[in-house]
């Protein structure tokens, strides 16, 4: 049961193969940061790949058969895929699941306002983040802006070497006697997350400045300024946040770590890492009787809410769409479809950090390096909000991966009664199909920078593969 580090179980060819894997995420990280941008690069990988719109067939009304490869993309945030298999889907599906939201800083509706003269962005933080995380670090802003008339601005602003960047300050040490008695909960607050974006003053006529004639610097100049740039650059009024979606996330690329580069220091690697791997997946698994399906999910971090949240009938619509053009729709069917079908919650797992061991049980915990993770439960406390696979499933996915020789540990995400985690599972587990959480170890979850090892994240696109070639009960 020693689970043990698997670099030294690779080939040379399978190294190679590993680094060229690691490049790739990496570039899947930086070229999305949001959930849109991840949609649009993926979206663009799997049409090279002979991916359909499904929407597109739908209108034409196009049988599907057996090796056809389909999409889904809803409110452009949420997507599913289809590998139709040699058997009916009546009789199941094997699904990967992610999602492609992470913890971050959102603009609020009405956020500019001008403040010691500094111009902020009012935000909210989205998921469950350590607020004191979040300052002093350079920050990057990604987003759309809808305007009235319906045209839309995409905003990325931050990542170029030549971008300005944002930031969130903090109270200097000399001053902080105060701040550094409170709780690391409270040491800043939700509302002080608000992000610097400038300091100069908008200046009408100079001349009259420079003659003292100070009515030629409007009321909040700084804040004036920075709305004349806004104009200029996006042709974007003050009253377009409004129907902004605007995202505040760490600035800069993702990076190698450590001397030997093993490992992966990014941002938003819950659940990227995931979603990246379950697209790879999909992309290199052979035409396998099932079919093969991989869902990538908006709003896990707050709850699997919303539109396209998992908790969203989008999935289950596509299922029926799928299956209509596929000569297979009726209610039944679709019931049948969905409660057959074996999955893998594909997500992250904390890693063990030995400058925490206390927060860890050692003899169940995930480890850098070992391969990739299965979690038998999530939850917390007495497995609260929990999705508990079975021992039959468990046996089941054992042999597939001895069969595959796909490195892999079991886990839990802390210790009991003191953390716990939720994931898609339950909400699929409803249809009455398998369903258990795999995915990668992360070091620093929901912080700024995660780190993930490069074996693990390989590891978990060979598991996939095995997985939706054989996962059939």
């Amino acid at each position: 049961m020693e689970n043990k580090n698997i670099w030294d179980t690779y080939s040379k060819e399978q190294l190679e193969e590993l680094e060229v894997h690691a490049k790739e995420y990496m570039e899947f990280l930086d070229n999305g940061k949001t959930e849109r941008e991840c949609i649009d690069t993926i979206v663009n990988t799997i049409e090279k790949d002979g991916y359909q719109e499904l929407q597109s067939l739908m209108k034409q009304n196009k049988e599907l058969k057996a090796g056809d490869k389909v999409y889904s993309v809803w409110m452009n945030k949420s997507i599913v895929m289809f590998r139709l298999g040699n058997k009916p889907m009546a009789e199941g599906m094997n699904i990967l699941g992610a999602h492609l939201d992470s913890p971050r800083l959102d603009i609020k509706q009405n956020p500019l306002y001008e403040e010691g003269g500094f111009a902020y962005l009012d935000t909210h933080y989205y998921g469950g983040v350590k607020k004191y995380q979040w300052v002093t670090i350079p920050l990057s802003i990604h987003g759309v802006v809808v305007k009235k008339d319906g045209t839309t601005v995409e905003i990325n602003v931050g990542e170029n070497e030549d971008d300005p960047v944002f930031f969130v300050s903090d109270l200097l040490i000399h001053l902080a006697a105060e701040q550094l008695e409170k709780k690391a909960s409270r040491v800043i607050e939700g509302e002080a997350l608000d992000i610097i974006i400038g300091n100069k003053p908008l200046i009408i006529d100079k001349n009259q400045v420079e003659n003292g004639k100070e009515e030629s610097r409007p009321k909040d100049a700084v804040k004036q300024g920075i709305l004349a740039i806004l104009k200029e650059n996006y042709d974007m009024e003050e009253e377009d946040f409004i129907s902004a979606e605007l995202e505040v996330v760490p600035a800069g690329k993702a990076r190698e770590a450590g001397f030997d580069r093993s490992m992966i220091l990014a941002y938003g690697q819950d659940d990227r890492v995931c979603a990246f791997s379950s697209l790879k997946a999909m992309m290199e698994v052979t035409q396998s009787d099932r079919t093969a399906c991989c869902i990538l999910v908006d709003k896990e971090e707050i709850g699997s809410v919303g539109a396209t949240g998992m908790q969203s009938r989008f999935f289950e619509n596509a299922v029926a769409e799928v299956m209509n053009l596929a000569g297979e729709y009726s209610e039944l069917n679709v019931r049948r479809c969905l409660a057959s079908s074996c999955m893998l919650s594909s997500d992250v797992s904390s890693a063990f950090d030995p400058s925490f061991a206390s927060s860890f049980d050692k003899k169940n915990v995930a480890y850098l390096g070992n391969g990739m993770v299965f979690n038998k439960f999530t939850g917390s406390r007495g497995k609260s909000g929990s999705n508990d696979a079975n021992a039959e499933y468990l046996g089941h996915i054992r042999a597939i991966f001895d069969k595959e020789k796909v490195n892999f540990q079991t886990a839990e995400l802390g210790r009991v009664d003191l953390g716990g985690g939720g994931t898609i599972a339950y909400i699929l587990a409803l249809y009455g199909m398998n369903v258990i959480d795999s995915g990668v170890a992360v070091l620093n979850m929901h912080a700024p920078w995660e780190a993930t090892s490069k074996a693990d994240v390989y590891e978990a696109k060979r598991g996939y593969i095995a997985f939706l070639n054989n996962a059939s009960l």
